[in-house]
């Protein structure tokens, strides 16, 4: 490859016609001559620019990624005695951008983060940003994450980050080097935030809801057998898993499920019948925990896959990437040892991890929220009207002081939380914690309605355009809602959580 050369503007300036045509982005030449009629906007849109500094008008419709992307092709040069004046963000760096980060990693102190929270940030986003182009055509394409990639993320210990603290974490291999030991609620916390970040609801949710959900089942209730079996296959990789309790009858009210087991005659078998929807990466599970109806009550079972278990397909806001499905069972024949917990007790055992359940919702909500704040910000300073920045107008940054103001109240009351589940036993948190997580989860995805609403209007057109500089707002607005649906939807958290304060109420009047 040719050295590249320097250029006075006076020498680009002569390169002004269809057959000819450089033209200037931050003191760097383009030869853009054989890219015109690739241009997707016509090449017109960029002969019009020949010979031109098309900096300004370059950055008010693309973003930088877009430059980055083919500059290699395309870039011969640059304007002698120039330097670029605009910052190169690296995506596997921490974000500069006021409010772009949490505020640890924006400089403040925090009683809860470590050094080892920040090389454990630091490498999972340097493993996503290293997978993002991967990510994108997965979510566009909707086709579920390749199996080479989902083992990737296991050898790499990515998966593991997602399912808490514990046992299952002993002899894996972890990003930044975290040994199991030292692994915390905040690591956790790290994890889905960074997921979220991405900006790819659909692929984000194929790589990480499924098994964050249906594989506690299986360590905290299933047989040492199961346990020794299936755990590992999970974490590397190598088989995926779903929770399977949501029916078309039944959503939030679990004991309305209408899906059968029936013992066979030699007490040795259920044969499970009935339909589960809504199933998140049910289309590509391997594995299915799943509640059903025995004789002795509600009941949690570990299915495998087999002919007699379907799955269908199911369109939702976001990508297909999700593996949303209608799951049929039909004469599923499953051993009894395949049992999680006690017959009959099953609704224990999806209770026990709704609370980390809607944590985690938390975490990915707020994560997904600041990188939406985080665009609004470099949107603003980037693009002009009227003569001047959006940053400028008092409309927009009192838009701006809005989000930022009702994120950084759910992110430190999510900190708070983190910090009681880092200090508490199971059993305290299941009588303490219940009630605030679900009012977190309320107020966060109440957020999420509001910075979306917000995003949308400081963006405009491009705020509804899949494709181009809003594609990360318009993503968000489409799919935020999953969070206030799944896991317990917003009136039934803000009732739990007043429910379950009445119930430390004092016996005593004003």
């Amino acid at each position: 490859m040719a050295p590249l050369k320097t250029f006075t503007r006076d020498e680009v300036a002569k390169h002004n016609t269809e057959s000819d045509c450089w033209i200037i982005v931050d003191s760097e030449v383009f030869d853009v001559t054989k890219f015109a009629d690739l241009h997707p906007g016509g090449a017109q849109a960029l002969l019009m620019y020949g010979g031109k500094d098309a900096t300004e008008d370059f950055y008010g419709l693309h973003r930088q990624d877009v430059l980055l992307k083919y500059a290699p092709r395309l870039k011969i040069g640059s304007i002698a005695d120039e330097t670029p004046q605009i910052e190169v963000a690296d995506p596997a760096n921490f974000s500069k951008v006021p409010y772009g980060e949490p505020s640890y990693w924006m400089g403040f102190r925090s009683p809860y983060f470590t050094e080892s929270h920040t090389k454990f940030r630091q490498a999972l986003r340097a493993i996503y940003a290293e997978i993002k182009s991967e990510a994108f055509m997965t979510e566009d394409s909707g086709k579920a994450p390749s199996s080479e990639l989902y083992q990737k993320l296991g050898a790499e210990g990515v998966l593991a980050t997602q399912i808490g603290p514990g046992p299952w974490l002993k002899g894996l291999k972890l990003p930044g080097g975290i040994k199991p030991e030292e692994f915390d609620y905040f690591h956790e916390l790290i994890a889905h935030q960074e997921t979220a970040r991405i900006g790819t609801p659909g692929f984000a949710d194929g790589i990480s809801s499924g098994y964050s959900i249906g594989l506690p089942p299986i360590f905290n209730f299933g047989s040492a057998a199961l346990k020794q079996r299936v755990v590992p296959e999970v974490l590397l990789g190598k088989k995926r898993i779903c929770l399977a309790i949501t029916e078309p009858y039944a959503g939030s009210d679990v004991a309305r499920i209408r899906t059968t087991a029936k013992r066979t005659p030699d007490g040795k078998h259920f044969i499970v019948n009935g339909v589960k929807k809504w199933i998140t990466n049910g289309t590509f599970s391997d594995y299915f925990s799943v509640a059903v109806n025995t004789e002795k009550g509600i009941t949690m079972l570990f299915i495998e896959r087999d002919d007699n278990v379907e799955t269908k397909a199911i369109k939702t806001s976001y990508s297909s990437a999700a593996g949303t499905a209608y799951v049929i069972f039909d004469n599923v024949k499953v051993p009894v040892e395949n049992i999680l917990g006690k017959e009959g007790k099953g609704f224990q055992v999806i209770m026990y991890n709704f609370n980390h359940e809607r944590w985690y919702i938390c975490g990915a909500i707020t994560g997904a929220t600041r990188s939406v704040i985080e665009e609004c910000f470099k949107w603003a300073n980037q693009r002009k009207v009227f003569g001047k920045r959006l940053i400028d107008q008092p409309v927009i940054r009192n838009k701006l002081a809005s989000m930022v103001s009702q994120l950084e109240s759910v992110e430190n009351w999510l900190e708070n939380i983190t910090y009681q589940m880092c200090n508490m036993s199971y059993a305290e948190q299941s009588v303490k914690l219940a009630g605030p997580i679900a009012l977190l989860k309320y107020q966060c995805t109440r957020v999420a309605h509001h910075v979306s609403d917000d995003a949308c209007q400081i963006f405009g057109g491009r705020g509804i355009t899949k494709t181009g500089m809003g594609r990360t707002i318009e993503a968000f607005q489409r799919t935020y809602k999953f969070a206030a649906i799944l896991g317990g939807s917003e009136e039934i958290m803000a009732d739990l959580g007043i429910r379950q304060a009445m119930r430390q109420f004092p016996n005593a009047r004003l």
